[in-house]
């Protein structure tokens, strides 16, 4: 009998996960790795567009190869550059789980119809800005919300989020780009559901997860856990190097904060005034230049700092530009 587990959604404010609408055939590992390209008749290439109206954000970041940000859509990428904005012409998808690296970028998710994929994704990579994709591991298989990667590729995590053959229930993780997983034993972990992970971008072994009680840092890939925050309901994680940005909800309050989380440093970063309701659901940072961050909310607006988070520049207001 399969069993579900707890999830902490960031952006439904701890609410369980809700899979309705999400299609999750049996977890059996495919270890086909052939790059897969659009059947459509219109040429992928990206460009510039003036109107921007995002339903969902399910994920930004800062892909190493390319010098934007990217926000991973129900309808494909959205790419801010240069103070504009581009898309993608088809290859429109429906990523979940979206992850920069440091030669691209690992999702889940489902295809957009009449491309030529299969639905789910499992987990996919692309080198060249989602115009071809690379099937990693259980492609037609199963879908991850919780999917996490180092900014380095080494070091690959998901949440099974049922118990099956070939995925355990809670964190697995990959060490050989997705061709076999091992369970995470999470020792010492007492929150009462999983949440967000971030990966270090160099170091695939070091892990942080959100939850509705705090940050969980490890340092062997999720086996042994240590709480380094206080009790408070963190919504959203990333590393920034070897510290750790996140945002948390206390006392009504929305916070983003740095942590060192070698010596429990913990600096505040100003921020726009955002309501209760509307908490931090995704944090972004270029490895590449950690001065350059970027946030987004469950109302879906964008906001981008290129100065280490002292000023934020408001690039979406309700998903819409």
């Amino acid at each position: 009998m399969k069993r579900k587990l707890k999830l902490f959604l960031a952006a439904f404010l701890g609410l369980l996960l809700l899979l309705s609408g999400c299609s999750s055939k049996s977890q059996e590992q495919n270890t086909d790795s052939k790059t897969t390209t659009t059947k459509t008749t219109t040429p992928f290439s990206i460009v510039e567009t003036n109107s921007i109206n995002l339903k969902n954000i399910r994920g930004i970041g800062y892909p190493g190869n390319d010098h934007a940000l990217y926000i991973a859509g129900n309808d494909g990428l959205k790419i801010y550059k240069d103070k504009k904005w581009y898309k993608t012409t088809t290859n429109q998808h429906d990523y979940i789980g979206f992850q920069p690296i440091e030669t691209g970028f690992i999702a889940s998710g489902h295809p957009q119809k009449g491309t030529g994929f299969k639905d789910p994704f499992g987990l996919i990579k692309s080198v060249d800005k989602g115009k071809t994709l690379q099937k990693l591991a259980f492609y037609n298989q199963a879908n991850f919300h919780f999917t996490a990667a180092s900014y380095s590729g080494i070091g690959l995590y998901v949440i099974g989020e049922e118990q099956s053959d070939s995925l355990s229930l809670g964190v697995n993780y990959s060490t050989d780009n997705g061709k076999t997983w091992k369970k995470s034993e999470m020792q010492n972990f007492d929150a009462n559901s999983m949440g967000m992970i971030a990966v270090h971008p160099t170091n695939g072994n070091t892990i942080a997860m959100s939850t509705k009680s705090g940050i969980y840092l490890s340092t062997d890939n999720g086996n042994t856990m240590k709480r380094i925050t206080d009790p408070i309901m963190v919504t959203a994680v990333t590393f920034a190097g070897n510290s750790i940005l996140y945002s948390s909800v206390e006392n009504e309050s929305i916070f983003i904060k740095l942590i060192d989380p070698l010596t429990g440093k913990l600096t505040n970063l100003p921020i726009p005034f955002l309501d209760y309701e509307n908490p931090i659901t995704y944090l972004a940072v270029n490895q590449k230049n950690t001065n350059q961050l970027a946030f987004s909310t469950y109302n879906n607006d964008v906001y981008e700092s290129t100065d280490g988070g002292k000023t934020w520049n408001n690039l979406l207001s309700v998903g819409k530009k």
